[in-house]
């Protein structure tokens, strides 16, 4: 039977009234999945919250003109929605439900708390219940309390692993297919440039005598990146990182530069990747494949053994890869201190080294985690998930990538701007703003509670170092995943902006991105950029304002793609443990609150929660100074960060939650 969502609107003359002022404000709505929505506005100091009957079919992220109203009995700012200014999305993923002869689709989106209905279905959209859809809102009045749409795509059926992860990408706006003209453009293009003209290569620098190698997941088809490698006579080195010439290939206006604008970024998930461009380009014209001559736009630093360097070279260059090391191999070969290019990759280890510790003095912090991996049988279910730590071979070759793109950011902003001087130039640059002291200020706090110690000055601020002293204080212990995680979030986001105000996480004055223009669009624009500066050539001014909308545009697509990558992960995890229950594992409690513990597995990090009720010994209420729950009988406790045994109960797949209980 279909359980429509409550909807949020009240029937004519039932809404609770809000009493306006004569203050109308536009802004962008937050909304939560019980229908309540927040607007941010500079003029008040606090979000302006929504009552559901006051939305008027408002939706998360819309455009919104807000009435502003007085205040609720909790003292909150409250308004009423007027007009829709423009939608943030019109298009759902949902599952199919019939009722007393409708259709309606309930969307996957917690956010959207109104089912659709489906007034007419084409014969050849027919979805039978239970199926996944693609569907557009195309109407919704405010005097309706049901959107109407119409089914664009059958995706499958709900609970397969193909139409789940089709699911998830579609969902947030990724398309898993290509036009055919963009198909079209990339085959006309390959055909063109295979095998490299001449006339072309003798326009660059060529390295194809110089040894170079890839180092890549075992699973990469697409290669970004190759270093290169050669001794000097001074005792000084000659390093190379090269970046696939996407630039020479995917030129402004045409139909493959449209679509990656459209996409921005390539989406991974853990069975799959949905490539910003055609494979045909992503996997093999573009990609630094071994043994074959590829175009590149390289970085070339000349180096002493302590990491320093005396000379930098930008330009487009041709190279031949001598070999496709794997992370695993690479390792191996480092590990076992012998093998092939061991000479090589120890020397460019040692060199990382050292670029890492001045780096580290320098006040960066590693937020980075193990990852987390899949083993999927043929169906595509999850028959082991498991933490894949980074070792040398993986640093070894962020240090150099780092590297390059600190290099290109400082050309770049010293080239357009000069002291006192207007801008004569513009770029993308990666940002990173320093931390908002109130969840700094909650994150000390937090762990505090666990036992360690965070120095915050009398103004709210912290010291990157002091950040680092504790990742380094939480290594390798229990609640290392934990605490990691908690200071990732209580940090500024990292964005793409016009306006250089450095990077904070990784201590750079200037940093960007330029090593992955296959899989990210916005290393494609700054290969254009430093191409256009190294050929004299000015932006011009008028045209600046289009890369602040880029910039933006970058930063919200990577949000999205880094939302359906972690999606993947939480279905299949809670998929894994589904076929588990009643087994127990080893967890450590990840969060504490009045309504339970939640749980996260050692080994998985598969996270679920243990509801208060199902305790079942005592009486717990929280201790929120301390994160725990106290009995209140037995003083039993259970603190955030204690390592617990726990038992699989349930697993929704639905709703991707998992219940856990204590084992005893």
């Amino acid at each position: 039977m279909h359980n429509p969502k409550p909807t949020p609107h009240t029937p004519p003359g039932k809404k609770t009234p809000v009493t306006h002022t004569s203050k109308i404000i536009e802004g962008i709505i937050t909304m939560t999945s019980k229908g309540v929505g927040y607007v941010a506005s500079l003029d008040l100091k606090e979000d302006i919250e929504i009552a559901p009957e006051h939305v008027n079919t408002a939706l998360h992220k819309d455009t919104v003109e807000v009435a502003v109203g007085g205040k609720n009995r909790f003292d909150r700012i409250q308004g009423t929605v007027i007009k829709i200014v423009s939608r943030a999305k019109t298009n759902f993923v949902g599952t199919v439900a019939k009722e007393g002869g409708k259709t309606f689709i309930i969307p996957d989106d917690k956010k959207m708390y109104v089912d659709i209905l489906i007034p007419h279905q084409p014969k050849d959209l027919e979805a039978p219940e239970g199926s996944k859809v693609l569907v557009r809102m195309t109407r919704w009045e405010k005097t309706s309390r049901t959107p109407e749409g119409e089914i664009l795509e059958i995706l499958g059926i709900a609970g397969e692993h193909n139409t789940e992860m089709e699911s998830i990408v579609r969902e947030r706006g990724f398309d898993t297919a290509f036009p055919e003209a963009v198909e079209a453009e990339a085959k006309a293009i390959r055909a063109k440039e295979s095998p490299t003209p001449a006339s072309e290569i003798a326009k660059r620098r060529d390295f194809r005598k110089t040894l170079t190698f890839t180092i890549d997941p075992i699973d990469a088809k697409d290669f970004d990146d190759a270093i290169s490698f050669k001794k000097l006579a001074d005792g000084k080195f000659e390093i190379g990182v090269h970046i696939a010439d996407v630039s020479h290939y995917v030129r402004p206006g045409t139909a493959l530069d449209k679509e990656a604008v459209k996409r921005g970024f390539s989406v991974y998930l853990v069975d799959r990747t949905i490539p910003m461009l055609p494979e045909i380009l992503s996997n093999d014209l573009c990609s630094l494949n071994a043994h074959e001559d590829k175009l590149a736009f390289s970085s070339v630093f000349v180096m002493d053994s302590n990491g320093k360097v005396s000379d930098r070279w930008f330009g487009k260059t041709i190279i031949n890869s001598a070999k496709r090391f794997t992370y695993e191999a690479a390792q191996e070969t480092l590990d076992a201190k012998g093998g092939e290019y061991f000479d090589e990759l120890n020397t460019l280890n040692k060199i990382a080294y050292k670029l890492r510790e001045e780096k580290w003095k320098n006040g960066a912090i590693d937020f980075e985690q193990d990852e987390v991996k899949f083993e999927l049988d043929k169906a595509g279910r999850p028959i082991r998930v498991y933490r894949k730590t980074r070792k040398d071979a993986h640093k070894l070759v962020e240090e150099y990538m780092l590297l390059a793109n600190r290099e290109v950011a400082e050309v770049l902003y010293k080239a357009h701007n000069k002291e006192g001087q207007k801008p004569t130039g513009v770029s993308l640059y990666r940002i990173h703003d320093v931390p908002d002291r109130e969840k700094i200020a909650d994150f000390g706090t937090f762990v505090r509670a666990l036992g360690y110690d965070l120095p915050i000055r009398k103004d709210g601020e912290i010291k990157a170092k002091d950040l680092q002293a504790l990742m380094n204080a939480v290594a390798g212990k229990a609640e290392e995943s934990m605490i990691r995680t908690a200071a990732v979030r209580s940090m500024a986001k990292a964005i793409y902006s016009t306006n250089n105000i450095g990077h904070f996480g990784l201590a750079f004055e200037y940093y960007t991105h330029f090593t992955s223009p296959i899989r990210r669009y916005a290393d494609l624009v700054v290969h254009r950029i430093l191409q256009h500066h190294l050929m004299n050539e000015k932006i011009p001014e008028h045209e600046w304002a289009r890369f602040e909308k880029m910039a933006s545009d970058n930063t919200d697509k990577e949000i999205s793609a880094a939302d359906a990558e972690r999606a993947s992960i939480k279905y299949k995890q809670v998929e894994y443990m589904k076929e588990r229950i009643g087994q127990v594992f080893d967890g450590v409690i990840s969060g504490v609150t009045e309504w339970g513990i939640y749980v996260e597995d050692k080994e998985t990090r598969c996270e679920g929660m243990i509801k208060i009720r199902d305790i079942g010994d005592d009486f717990y209420v929280l201790d929120q100074k301390n994160y725990a729950l106290v009995g209140e009988k037995t003083k039993r406790r259970f603190r955030l960060g204690d390592s617990i045994k726990y038992k699989v109960v349930t697993a929704d797949m639905e709703r991707r939650t998992l219940d856990y209980a204590l084992e005893k």
